[in-house]
């Protein structure tokens, strides 16, 4: 996983700004039940924009529920979700369970089933402009998103580019990729090839890379990263209003 469990988001929180949250339980067409977490802004509030949370492999955990709520905070309606409902059910789980055989049976096509579930879940909120922000594994199927749901944008962290490229010819952006310079796991060269497929493919993107960040460098434990999370965090709330 990509971050400790009692990471939080290297975002400051809004004093005073008055939200909402939720424990859900979704169900997606094809009957599968998952759990979810919903954050939204104070009902007197005129939310247009709604974002799904893809988490990384551990799936939905207190880093993801922080996250939807500092999203809230800024004035968008924000559901991050649980990928496991098939296979671990709905339940909270130990903080010790064994989740990589389960994402070894996770499919793309049952993750863009959930994603479509969240989709449908905030546009009854009234949000007409929808985007997906994922991490690691989820940052791959955010990008990935676009080739099978109708979005405004999708914004990766640290996604894997060999993950999404199979569904690029299909995308239909705009992406915004953000990477680690330092990443051990993903090569420069890995992203100079996702952004060479999505130029071909006519796609609007931006893939910036943060020279010296490592995997997983948007977490508050990772003081010496600071300036890139927070290069990162106004990029991503740059790119929704570009394109809400």
């Amino acid at each position: 996983m990509c971050f400790e469990l009692d990471s939080e988001p290297p975002i400051p929180r809004i004093s005073g700004a008055a939200v909402s949250h939720d424990d859900l339980v979704l169900e997606s067409e094809d009957g599968n039940r998952f759990a979810a977490f919903r954050a939204i802004p104070d009902a007197g509030s005129d939310v247009s924009t709604g974002v799904v949370i893809l988490p990384d492999v551990r799936g939905l955990y207190r880093f993801y529920e922080e996250l939807a709520l500092r999203f809230a905070e800024r004035g968008h309606a924000a559901v991050a979700f649980d990928y496991f409902g098939r296979t671990a059910g709905v339940d909270k789980r130990p903080d010790d369970w064994d989740y990589m055989p389960l994402v070894q049976e996770l499919t793309p096509h049952q993750v863009m089933a959930d994603v479509g579930t969240c989709i449908r879940h905030l546009r009854a909120l009234d949000c007409t402009a929808l985007f997906t922000v994922g991490f690691c594994f989820g940052g791959s199927y955010s990008w990935a998103s676009t080739a099978f749901h109708e979005l405004a944008g999708a914004v990766g962290f640290y996604g894997r580019p060999s993950r999404a490229l199979p569904f690029v010819e299909e995308m239909r952006g705009p992406i915004l990729a953000l990477q680690g310079g330092a990443d051990q796991a993903i090569s420069h060269e890995d992203n100079l090839e996702f952004e060479r497929a999505l130029r071909l493919a006519g796609i609007e993107h931006e893939l910036i890379e943060f020279e010296g960040a490592p995997h997983s460098f948007f977490d508050r434990k990772q003081e010496e990263f600071q300036e890139a999370s927070d290069d990162a965090w106004r990029r991503t709330l740059g790119f929704i209003e570009a394109h809400s």
